[in-house]
C-alpha cells in the first residue's frame, strides 16, 4: 500500500515520519490489518513527536508529546514515532507490537471506550487484549 492511499479498512494511512518505515516492516500493511480487525475506518497518521506535541498542546493543553492522539471528527488516529519507540524499548517489545496495541487503543476510543475510571479501564483493557490476540500480539496487560 502506498503512503496516503486508502486501505482495505476504509481509512487512509499517511506516513509523515520516515522512521516508521525503517523500524516497522510493511508498516502500511500492519496498520491496515489492525484497523480492519478493530473494525475502524479512521485515517491513521504515523508522524513525529513534535507534531503530536503541538496538537496535544493545542487540543488538550498538555505541552508534551504523547504516544497516540485520537480525534472523532473526522475520525483520525495519530502516533508519535519517538514516544512509541521509547515506550516499546522500555517495555521490551517490538515497535510493531506496540504500534499495533496503540492502534487498537485508538480505535477503541473511536468506538466509545475510555479508561478514566477503573471499571471503564478494565473493559477497555479486556477488549484490547481480545483484539490483540486475534492479531497474534501479546497481551500488554498481562504480568503488570
Amino acid at each position: 500500500m502506498e503512503p496516503g492511499s486508502t486501505g482495505p479498512f476504509g481509512g487512509e494511512v499517511m506516513v509523515t515520519d520516515r522512521r516508521w518505515r525503517v523500524y516497522v516492516r510493511d508498516v502500511s500493511r500492519l496498520v491496515a490489518r489492525t484497523m480492519q480487525a478493530a473494525d475502524c475506518e479512521a485515517d491513521v497518521v504515523l508522524t513525529d513527536d513534535a507534531t503530536v506535541k503541538r496538537l496535544n498542546f493545542r487540543d488538550r493543553g498538555k505541552n508534551k508529546p504523547t504516544n497516540v492522539l485520537t480525534y472523532e471528527q473526522p475520525p483520525e488516529i495519530l502516533l508519535a514515532f519517538g514516544v512509541v519507540r521509547r515506550e516499546a524499548m522500555r517495555e521490551g517489545k517490538s515497535i510493531a507490537a506496540h504500534l499495533t496495541h496503540l492502534l487498537v487503543h485508538g480505535a477503541l476510543h473511536l468506538h466509545g471506550f475510555d479508561h478514566h475510571h477503573a471499571g471503564e479501564a478494565r473493559r477497555m483493557e479486556g477488549e484490547e487484549a481480545r483484539l490483540l490476540a486475534r492479531l497474534k500480539v501479546a497481551n500488554p496487560w498481562k504480568n503488570r
